[in-house]
């Protein structure tokens, strides 16, 4: 089977607190270095990925030596936590930036779906981006034509088509997007997490789609997620990426069992000195989130009876939109047990805190991970972070004989009596 992706020894430097990769200073010592035949010295320092640890140097390798090659009609799926590089790679891949060191070869069209509304003029219709999208892949009119009611109809938004996409909703947007990427036939689809801000009956949609545009008309998909259960039932092969490196490559099953088990541990705290370093975007950008409890405290554990705090500070930079705040509670798996929100309300700029409690005897015994999104105007996607936070929770049953797993992810302790 052919190649039509290859990459070799690619890796990413960025400086903190910079756009781009250096100063005037910095850029007139590379050109010295490279008048006079020396490599770039830049690249000889640089931390590596990891956010956990404060670093010593000014520039970070978001990856570092990355190798792999796709085959055509293959569904590669690429898993790793938040700030492992997974975004920066497909965005590598897309040609929306250039790695520091290393080649790409890749033979074929791609089309790619890294972020709400990529590739959208806001001020033009539904209608007018799909033709300008087309185009932009190299399509005729004629062709763009011939797939236009199929594109429409998938999306569901016939209705909407003629309306400027600025005023499409963040699902709406998605859906218009999805379908265009994969309608349009491009020889390589690449797809970021952005199918988990669609509803659950369009991500079904969404992934029967990408099954038959790789099984039936041979196409080559990429496809970031933290849904598991999509991942094991799309993709053969998946790549772990961990502090920008890839840690393993194979079996999606084996490569998950290994992702899974990595660090499964209670990660009761992340926190950021300052929001030049924060995890974030130019919206919202995380200082803190932790767990609390007394029993942490007391016992250095927590036990299906603990009541917990889960306490989150962030820098906002919102002023004009109502913000909601939500808390996703999952399974190791990433099987959703319940999320919970904030109002929206318009919230004043600057550093702002929030409490979510959870009583105790309410979740049962187990490990779970919690992701972290903000809404604005209660649609539109301002920061999504998955497994900010996980926590372990231990069985405490000393008064009955039976010592096996309690069914259920939640275990609340509600009045049941016999009359």
């Amino acid at each position: 089977m052919s190649s039509v992706i290859k990459v070799e020894n690619i890796s990413k430097q960025y400086r903190l607190g910079e756009v781009g990769t250096g100063s005037l200073s910095h850029d007139v010592n590379r050109w010295w270095h490279r008048m006079r035949g020396k490599e770039d010295p830049y690249l000889k320092i640089g931390d590596t990925n990891d956010r956990t640890v404060k670093g010593s140097s000014e520039y970070v390798w978001a990856l570092k030596d990355i190798n792999f090659e796709v085959n055509q009609g293959e569904v590669l799926g690429i898993i790793g936590r938040n700030g492992a590089g997974k975004s920066t790679l497909l965005k590598i891949l897309s040609r929306t930036t250039s790695p520091t060191t290393g080649n790409i070869k890749i033979n074929g069209r791609v089309a790619s779906l890294l972020e709400v509304g990529t590739g959208f003029h806001p001020e033009l219709s539904g209608r007018d981006n799909i033709f300008l999208n087309g185009a932009i892949l190299g399509m005729t009119r004629h062709e763009i034509k011939s797939k236009f009611d199929e594109i429409v109809d998938f999306a569901g938004i016939e209705r909407y088509i003629d309306t400027p996409v600025k005023r499409y909703s963040s699902g709406m947007y998605i859906r218009l997007a999805f379908s265009v990427a994969a309608h349009l036939e491009p020889d390589i689809l690449i797809i970021d997490e952005v199918l988990a801000v669609g509803d659950v009956d369009f991500q079904k949609k969404c992934l029967g789609k990408m099954k038959d545009v790789s099984s039936k008309q041979g196409r080559t998909i990429l496809f970031v997620s933290h849904n598991m259960t999509a991942l094991k039932n799309l993709c053969a092969n998946s790549i772990f990426l961990r502090n920008g490196s890839i840690d393993c490559i194979g079996n999606t099953e084996s490569v998950i069992m290994k992702y899974l088990n990595f660090g499964n541990k209670n990660k009761l705290k992340v926190e950021f000195d300052s929001p030049e370093i924060a995890l974030g975007n130019k919206y919202i950008k995380i200082s803190r989130v932790e767990i609390v409890s007394s029993d942490l405290r007391l016992k250095n554990q927590l036990n299906i009876h603990s009541p917990i705090d889960i306490e989150i500070d962030f820098w906002n930079y919102v002023d004009d939109k109502k913000i909601n705040l939500s808390l996703h509670f999952n399974t190791m798996n990433y099987e959703c047990i319940f999320n919970v929100g904030t109002k929206p309300e318009f919230l004043e700029k600057g550093l702002r805190k929030a409490i979510c409690s959870v009583p105790g005897d309410f979740l049962n015994d187990g490990t779970f991970t919690i992701n972290l999104m903000f809404v604005a105007d209660s649609s539109i996607p301002v920061l999504s972070v998955q497994d900010i936070v996980n926590l372990e929770i231990l069985e405490d049953r000393p008064q009955t004989d039976w010592h096996g797993k309690w069914p259920g992810f939640v275990r609340p302790n509600l009045v049941f009596n016999v009359q």
